[in-house]
């Protein structure tokens, strides 16, 4: 079986939205992406019906995000209001795209894929700081083309990064210098009801000036799913394990932060789903966190991606996808993420960590 190229479009989208009123940002997203969201709703569909669930429990689960959005965040409900109208498409849909991991937990059908992330945490006490993230982004090789970068400005704090169609947010970087990482996790509570994973990341970076505040509201928000967030600043950083039984700390340990795709807290991890990542993602994290204790330390954030690049023999910290599998387990490695809070900067290669130097980093500022 002969891995296969990822299909990306010619220019990949880059969508800016401006607006003080949240329903008109998201007005201005919904019509930049007026193809694009159908499309994406498409492929969420086919995965939805692959894990045998209904597209009537589909709606449901979606106008339970909607209602339970709505009470957390109001602005946030309305930009998915926004982006509905302005893809001409109906609020639930957007709805559902959101809440598309809080969906998915139904089923063992179709498992999350898998993504890695290193934060180095150098506060620089003695000179500028050199705190940097880096993260690959693995995900169903059907919505290679259905993501974006995205300028988000007009709320407390604007903020740059990357996103798939539809969805409020991912990974990236605030004008506060408030960087966030986001890796899915699975526990056997996990379901809707809760605030939407990808929603409560946008609502950070909009939100948050600082760790200290990114994790006040990660606390206050109801959860029931889960996922990872490392957040970091110019002078903190901490790695959080979000779950239906509770949010949990890590913080650096050598200077350094970890994270694939299983939990690292005692709590969380006596109910975690155990075969959708193992053993995969302890290897990763194993191999990860050996390559990183026999090198140097990463001194920038170029040196911190290439300990993301593997070869024969190694654990597979991305992926290609494999064209003999079915739709559902075709997983790629969509694109590798870097954020630097000092200079406000996510950069966004449309790529793998081996594709570093043969492609281009779009670079996006969020000062």
């Amino acid at each position: 079986m002969t891995p296969t190229s990822i299909p990306r479009p010619e220019h990949r989208p880059h969508v800016k939205a401006a607006a003080t009123d949240p329903y008109d940002r998201g007005v201005a997203r919904g019509e930049q992406r007026h193809d694009g969201i159908p499309a994406a709703i498409e492929v969420y569909d086919q995965l939805f019906a692959l894990g045998g669930i209904a597209p009537a429990q589909v709606r449901q689960d979606a106008e339970r995000a909607l209602d339970a959005i709505g009470r957390f965040r109001p602005a946030a409900r309305a930009e998915i209001a926004g982006i509905a109208q302005g893809a001409g498409i109906e609020e639930w849909r957007v709805a559902a795209l959101n809440a598309r991991t809080e969906i998915l937990s139904r089923s063992a059908a179709v498992p999350p894929g898998e993504c890695t992330t290193i934060v180095r945490h150098s506060p620089g006490h003695d000179g500028p700081s050199r705190t940097c993230g880096v993260q690959t982004w693995d995900w169903h090789v059907e919505l290679g083309a259905h993501w974006h970068t995205l300028e988000s400005r007009g709320g407390a704090h604007d903020f740059v990064g990357l996103t798939e169609n539809g969805i409020l947010g991912k990974m990236g970087v605030n004008s506060a210098g408030l960087a966030l990482h986001f890796n899915i996790l699975g526990h056997v509570r996990d379901g809707v009801g809760g605030i939407p994973v990808h929603v409560l990341a946008a609502v950070v970076l909009a939100e948050a000036g600082s760790v200290a505040e990114a994790v006040e509201i990660v606390r206050s928000a109801p959860l029931a799913s889960s996922g990872s967030f490392a957040l970091f600043d110019e002078t903190d950083a901490v790695l959080l394990d979000l779950s239906p039984v509770g949010v949990f700390e890590m913080r650096p340990e050598n200077g350094t932060l970890v994270r694939t795709n299983h939990f690292l807290t005692a709590t969380p991890a006596a109910g975690e789903k155990t075969w959708l990542y193992q053993p995969d993602s302890g290897l990763r994290y194993d191999f990860v966190r050996a390559r990183l204790a026999h090198r140097q330390p990463p001194t920038t954030v170029d040196d911190l991606a290439g300990c993301l690049v593997t070869g024969a023999g190694e654990p597979p910290v991305t992926c290609l996808p494999d064209p003999d599998k079915p739709l559902g387990q075709r997983w790629a490695g969509l694109a590798t993420i870097t954020l630097e809070p000092a200079t406000r900067t996510a950069r966004i290669l449309d790529g793998t960590p081996a594709d570093i130097g043969s492609r281009d980093w779009r670079v996006l500022k969020a000062d």
